[in-house]
């Protein structure tokens, strides 16, 4: 489309239209122009204009349906220009937005954009399809979180512990030079919690360059293992971790700078969020933000299932 913005004041006055809003959905929702009941699959639909809703023809259930259906943001009563204009602006801030102020942004209330903004970050979650890391690869990991003892004792009991760094979460993280990054909460630093990620994440006879770390041992025997003591040095020529350690002063940015505290059962949200920035960083603010649009079909989070409390009925 001609008219497609391209910056975020672009984006907020051709948003402003509800139709527009629906057409740039359809678009890439459906990038052959046709329109399928999310109920049964059919094409054979008919748009309500006066009701900006599609009637599908076969006779089932739930035959009328919205262009927010079988995505994100199903039953979310907010309307799509708040929507689009949330979703623009958390894909492209580089240190991330906070709830607070996306509830100022777009005008609605704290709870309502901090649930709108983890259904976003749902819809950042990449889908690997099983592909793995090649070429040169880095893996590192690191803590996340503050002091235990400036914490209240009920979110201190909370937090998960790990070798190194009990009062803080450990994650993971594996690089491809030149690529992608992936990342993980992990419950600690041993040897099994380390080694399984990178065999399910870096494709086997790929250079894998890490730190000194033991748990990292016996890893030579499926990839081209290079070690680097940061006892020593920090660099030994093409050995070094270096462009993850970057990752993590950007992931670590936004954290303490933005969201100041993270709950560990969030954390994995958060880090999906700064590495659908970091994987897509060439793109320009359109791209990331069509990228995301084409990714919220099949990504449903419930309130219940965001807070934890479907679990805990389930487990009562």
């Amino acid at each position: 489309m001609n008219t497609e913005p391209k910056s975020l004041q672009e984006a907020i006055v051709y948003f402003s239209n509800p139709d527009n809003c629906i057409a740039h959905l359809v678009a890439q929702r459906w990038p052959d122009g046709k329109v399928k009941c999310p109920t049964c699959g059919s094409e054979k639909v008919n748009y309500r204009a006066h009701r900006r809703t599609w009637t599908c023809s076969s006779h089932h259930a739930k035959r009328e349906f919205s262009i927010k259906v079988g995505t994100m943001m199903e039953d979310s009563p907010i309307g799509l220009d708040k929507w689009l204009t949330a979703i623009w602006l958390l894909t492209n801030c580089k240190n991330g937005i906070s709830s607070y102020e996306i509830a100022r942004d777009v005008q609605v209330s704290q709870k309502a954009a901090w649930f709108m903004l983890h259904r976003i970050r749902l819809a950042m979650q990449d889908d690997f399809f099983g592909s793995k890391l090649g070429g040169e690869v880095e893996a590192d990991e690191t803590f996340i979180g503050g002091k235990s003892r400036n914490m209240h004792v009920s979110k201190r009991q909370r937090r998960i512990t790990g070798t190194g760094g009990k009062d803080k979460t450990a994650v993971m993280g594996m690089l491809e030079r030149g690529g992608n990054v992936r990342t993980v909460v992990i419950p600690n630093r041993k040897r099994a919690a380390l080694q399984v990620e990178v065999r399910k994440h870096v494709e086997a006879g790929s250079a894998l360059y890490t730190d000194a770390l033991p748990s990292y041992t016996g890893l030579a025997q499926d990839y081209a293992h290079a070690v680097v003591d940061h006892a020593v040095a920090y660099v030994d020529g093409r050995v070094h971790t270096n462009s993850l350690e970057n990752f993590w002063s950007l992931l670590k940015r936004g954290i303490a700078g933005t969201y100041v505290s993270v709950e560990p059962f969030h954390l994995f949200r958060y880090l999906d969020e700064q590495s659908f920035r970091f994987n897509n960083r060439r793109a320009n603010d359109a791209g990331r933000f069509n990228r995301v649009l084409s990714q919220i079909v099949g990504k449903r989070l419930t309130f219940s299932d965001l807070t934890g409390k479907s679990q805990l009925a389930a487990s009562a």
